[in-house]
């Protein structure tokens, strides 16, 4: 939870530093662009990748934003372990991961065009109903002019148990008759906004 939360925070600062900012202006996510995705270990040692097909973010120009992640476009590589995760894990494919925050973002104010930062940043996550805040590294690359890559700068360690989905783990596993599920994933973000 902790990497969507930050990407929350990091997203928002685009709107409130004057070196990104210029009117009435509003940042769109690019959706080939921006992926957030999420690794799995099952039986102990077979090694996975997922991600959701789709993840949408805007950030308005008062800094206010809103990142809404929708869990049902699991792409698991498995077609009836992507209904399986969409009924049992993610609430019949109904359940939104949703991230809002605000910042001001005088720290990179001075952001040229090609330049990176690594920024400590926190914001709030509302997934499946439960509300939760976070920190976390993020690296923030000013790609041009109208274009900004949020990213995450390490591995962030999510918890199925903090998440609320351990219950729906646990028919997974037994569905797929499986010996064991690892209960903490690492996720990876990696967002592109365009103004």
């Amino acid at each position: 939870m902790k990497i969507f939360a930050s990407l929350a925070f990091a997203t928002s600062l685009l709107i409130s530093t004057p070196s990104f900012a210029g009117g009435h202006i509003t940042w769109n996510s690019v959706a080939e662009e921006s992926r957030i995705a999420f690794g799995s270990v099952k039986k102990d040692t077979v090694g996975e990748v997922h991600h959701f097909n789709n993840v949408t973010g805007v950030v308005k120009e008062n800094g206010d934003m809103a990142i809404t992640i929708d869990l049902a476009s699991v792409e698991t590589n498995i077609d009836i372990r992507n209904e399986r995760m969409a009924k049992h894990v993610f609430q019949e494919g109904k359940a939104t991961a949703t991230i809002t925050g605000k910042i001001d973002m005088a720290e990179v104010n001075s952001m040229d065009v090609g330049e990176t930062q690594v920024m400590e940043i926190e914001a709030k996550l509302s997934f499946a109903g439960i509300d939760n805040e976070f920190d976390a590294e993020m690296l923030v690359a000013r790609l041009s002019e109208d274009r900004v890559l949020v990213t995450t700068a390490d591995f962030v360690m999510v918890s199925t148990e903090d998440l609320g989905i351990d219950a729906g783990v646990d028919m997974l596993q037994k569905l797929a008759s499986l010996s064991g599920i690892t209960r903490v994933t690492p996720v990876a973000v990696r967002m592109v906004f365009k103004k």
